[in-house]
C-alpha cells in the first residue's frame, strides 16, 4: 500500500508519536485519520490547514494539543477546543471564509414534528435525511388519549381548537377503521406463498394496507426526522426556519440552534447575531410578505376555482432544450478534445443523427444497473416540468434535493386522489372519500382565523399540491430510475413513468432510452412482496 511512491516522511520523536497515534489514524503515511477529536477541533485543524506550511500532524502538535496534569489521557484539554472556537471567531465573522463552516458537521433527531415541518427541515441541499416512513408504521395508536398529531401553537386555546381536533380525530378514527377491515381482506386476497416466510408475507401485506390508507393522514402527522449536516448547511436552514410566520417552525428552530451549540457551537455564531442571521432571516421574511402581496394583487380578480372532488396526477413538461443532444455532445467532447466549445459545434452539425447517438452510447457505456452513471455532460440539458399530485407522492419526490424543486401551499382547491384498489370495496372507498370531504369547513375556519400558512395543517395527503421540478438529465436519470422501482408506491411511480414518457416523447428527446436502461414502467399488486423476500432469503444465507 503506498510501495513506490516517493513521499517524505514526517519525523516526530517518540512522545510525539504517543499522543499522535491517539487521534490519528497512522503517524507514518501521506493519507490517514482523525479520531477521538470533537468536530469543532477537526475542523479548526483544516481551516489553519489552508493558512499554514504545516503539516496537519503538526499543526495539531503546536497549535491545538495542550496537555494538562489532571488531563484523561484519551482526551484534548479545553485550549484545544479554545484555539479552535477562536479561530472560527475570526475566520467566520471577520473574514466571512464560509467553506470553514463546511468543516465540521453534526447528526440532530427532531421527534414529534408535522409533516409539514419535515418538508422544511428537507429542503437544504447539503445535508442527509431520514424521515419515519408512512408505510412501515400504523398510525393508528392513541399516546395519552390523542392520535399522533400536531395541534399548531396558533391553534391551541384558540376557539377553533375543539374543531380542528375533531375533524383530525375524524380522519385518524376512520384511518383506523378501514386498516382493520382492510389487512384481512388482503390477506384473503393475496394468500401466502409456499415458499413465503410469515414474516414476509405479514410485512408485504403490511405495507400494502399502509400504501392504501396513508391518504387519511393530515399534514399535521407526527414524524421523527434524523439530519446530518455540516455548520454551513445547519446556518441556512436556521436562518430560513427564522424567517417563517410559522410558530411550530420557530419553536423547532429555537430547539435545534439550542442543541448544535452543545456539538459545534463555533460553526453557528452568526445564527441570532443581529447584523447577521437575524437581519437575513428578515430579509426572506419581507421577501415572503411582499411577493405574497404581489400575486394577490395580481390574481385578486380571479374568479375561476378548480372544482373540489376526486382528480387524478396531472404531469406536463413545460420547458425542454430543443436541440440537447447536440448540447450534450459539446460539453461530452470538450472533455475529451483540445477544441473550443465553437470548433466541436462546427464538427457536430456535419455529424449524422446515427454518429451522433454513437458518440452518446459510447459515453454512456454499458451499464450494468442504476447506480452506474455517466459524467457530467448529461447535466448540460435541463427539463422543467409541472405537477398535481397527491400530498404524500410530494412529500417522497420532494427528499431529491440536488434539482430544483418549488411548491404551492397545501388546500383543498386541487382536488383528491382516491386509491384505485378500494373500488373493490365500496363500502371502504364511501368511508374514505366522506373523511376526505369534510376538510372544506375546517380549512375555510381556519383560513379566515390564522391565514393559508396554518390552515394546511388539516389537509389529508390524499389531497393533491401543485409543484414544478427543474432537473438536468443526469438527475433525471437518477431521479426517475430510482423512484420508479418496482417497491415505491404506486402514486410516485406514475409520476416518475409519465415524465420519462414526456421526455422521449415530447420533448422528442428518443435517445435518452440508449441512457434510461433501469425505468420500470410495470405496475404491481404487491410492491414490496419481492423486497420482503429477499430479505429473508439474505437472512437466511448469514445464518
Amino acid at each position: 500500500m503506498g510501495e513506490g511512491l516517493n513521499f517524505i516522511r514526517e519525523s516526530f520523536t517518540n512522545q510525539e508519536i504517543e499522543i499522535l497515534n491517539k487521534y490519528f489514524t497512522n503517524t507514518d503515511k501521506p493519507v490517514f485519520g482523525l479520531i477521538n477529536l470533537p468536530d469543532v477541533v477537526k475542523g479548526a485543524l483544516f481551516a489553519r490547514y489552508s493558512r499554514s506550511n504545516k503539516s496537519l500532524r503538526r499543526l495539531f502538535l503546536d497549535e491545538f494539543y495542550t496537555r494538562t496534569s489532571d488531563e484523561e489521557a484519551n482526551s484534548v484539554s479545553t485550549a484545544g477546543m479554545e484555539r479552535a472556537s477562536s479561530l472560527y471567531d475570526k475566520m467566520i465573522l471577520d473574514f466571512g471564509d464560509d467553506s470553514v463552516a463546511q468543516l465540521g458537521g453534526a447528526h440532530i433527531a427532531c421527534e414529534q414534528v408535522s409533516n409539514l415541518l419535515t418538508k422544511i427541515l428537507e429542503k437544504g441541499r447539503l445535508a442527509a435525511y431520514l424521515e419515519q416512513s408512512t408505510r412501515y408504521i400504523y398510525y393508528n395508536k392513541k399516546t395519552n388519549g390523542q392520535y399522533n398529531y400536531v395541534t399548531p401553537p396558533e391553534i391551541k386555546g384558540s376557539a377553533l381548537e375543539s374543531d380542528y381536533k375533531a375533524y383530525m380525530d375524524s380522519l385518524f378514527d376512520t384511518y383506523t377503521r378501514i386498516l382493520e377491515e382492510l389487512a384481512p381482506l388482503l390477506k384473503k386476497k393475496y394468500p401466502k406463498g409456499e415458499a413465503q416466510t410469515d414474516r414476509a408475507w405479514e410485512a408485504t401485506i403490511k405495507a400494502k394496507a399502509c400504501d392504501i390508507v396513508r391518504g387519511l393522514l393530515p399534514a399535521s402527522t407526527r414524524s421523527n426526522l434524523g439530519i446530518y449536516a455540516n455548520g454551513q448547511a445547519f446556518e441556512y436552514m436556521l436562518v430560513k426556519m427564522y424567517g417563517s410566520e410559522n410558530a411550530e417552525v420557530i419553536q423547532y428552530a429555537d430547539m435545534i440552534l439550542h442543541e448544535l451549540r452543545k456539538i459545534i457551537p463555533a460553526f453557528l455564531t452568526r445564527v441570532d447575531l443581529e447584523n447577521r442571521g437575524k437581519l437575513w432571516s428578515g430579509y426572506l421574511k419581507e421577501i415572503h410578505s411582499e411577493m405574497g402581496k404581489v400575486a394577490n394583487g395580481l390574481f385578486a380578480g380571479e374568479t375561476s376555482r378548480p372544482s373540489i372532488g376526486k382528480t387524478s396526477n396531472e404531469v406536463n413538461l413545460v420547458d425542454w432544450d430543443k436541440d440537447g443532444l447536440d448540447k450534450i455532445l459539446q460539453s461530452i467532447l470538450f472533455e475529451y478534445s483540445f477544441r473550443s466549445e465553437s470548433e466541436i459545434r462546427k464538427v457536430i452539425e456535419t455529424l449524422t443523427e446515427e454518429e451522433k447517438l454513437s458518440i452518446f452510447r459510447t459515453y454512456c457505456g454499458n451499464r450494468q444497473n442504476r447506480r452506474h452513471k455517466p459524467g457530467r455532460a448529461l447535466e448540460t440539458i435541463a427539463y422543467k416540468f409541472e405537477i398535481l399530485s397527491d400530498y404524500g407522492a410530494f412529500r417522497d419526490l420532494q427528499r431529491h434535493r440536488m434539482l430544483t424543486l418549488q411548491w404551492q401551499r397545501l388546500s383543498p382547491r386541487n382536488g383528491y386522489t382516491v386509491p384505485s384498489e378500494l373500488d373493490e370495496w365500496p363500502h371502504l372507498k364511501a368511508f374514505y372519500e366522506n373523511a376526505l370531504r369534510g376538510v372544506e369547513k375546517i380549512y375555510e375556519k381556519l383560513n379566515e382565523a390564522f391565514g393559508e400558512e396554518i390552515a394546511q395543517y388539516v389537509i389529508p395527503f390524499s389531497y393533491r399540491v401543485r409543484y414544478e421540478i427543474c432537473m438536468n438529465l443526469r438527475e433525471a436519470a437518477h431521479f426517475i430510475e430510482l423512484r420508479s422501482q418496482k417497491q415505491g408506491h404506486i402514486s410516485y411511480r406514475k409520476v416518475c413513468i409519465d415524465m420519462y414518457d414526456l421526455i422521449v416523447h415530447k420533448a422528442g428527446h428518443r435517445f435518452v432510452e440508449d441512457y434510461m436502461r433501469f425505468v420500470d414502467r410495470n405496475f404491481y399488486d404487491l410492491s414490496r412482496e419481492d423486497a420482503e423476500n429477499k430479505k429473508d432469503i439474505n437472512t437466511y444465507i448469514k445464518q
